[in-house]
């Protein structure tokens, strides 16, 4: 969900950089996360996200909803989240998806730890550890901190999931 669907690093880096007073960009992160860029505030960059708040008013990918929605009449549609690592963020992602993805069924939707329990035949994720003993295709969705990830099948954006799964 996060990175793929909701904009996670656009809020995270405007509560960092107004909070520090600091400048990062997007592009500062480019194989890296922003808790290693800034490893003395490690702990209060990960405090954001586990507050309750956090994930209710991320923004949505851009071509995220169309594309789902036209998976949706081809392949049955699941949207995994390892929501288990930031427990407090249970209630706001799942609202969040009610909002912005009306038209998929709660039961389609997988709040976990560990994806690979998910049984399916292709995994969208912007981190490769969940490929790991995932035993479907995973496919990497470019993100800041995964452009330098090789050895995987890529998609930069959603244009490029519809022409993977619909041409």
């Amino acid at each position: 969900m996060d990175e793929v669907m909701a904009d996670f690093v656009s809020k995270h880096l405007t509560l960092y950089n107004t909070h520090f007073e600091d400048a990062v960009k997007e592009e500062d992160l480019h194989g890296t996360r922003l808790w290693k860029i800034r490893p003395d505030f490690t702990k209060e960059i990960l405090d954001y996200v586990d507050d309750p708040e956090f994930f209710c008013d991320l923004e949505v990918m851009e071509g995220s909803q169309e594309v789902i929605r036209e998976l949706s009449e081809s392949y049955e549609v699941f949207i995994t989240t390892a929501a288990m690592e930031h427990p407090t963020s249970f209630t706001a992602k799942y609202q969040w998806l009610k909002e912005h993805f009306p038209f998929l069924s709660d039961l389609n939707f997988v709040f976990c730890g560990d994806k690979s329990i998910i049984q399916a035949d292709y995994l969208i994720d912007d981190s490769p550890r969940h490929f790991e003993r995932f035993l479907g295709q995973g496919i990497l969705f470019t993100a800041a901190h995964n452009c330098n990830e090789t050895g995987y099948v890529r998609v930069n954006n959603w244009a490029e999931v519809r022409d993977y799964f619909l041409s």
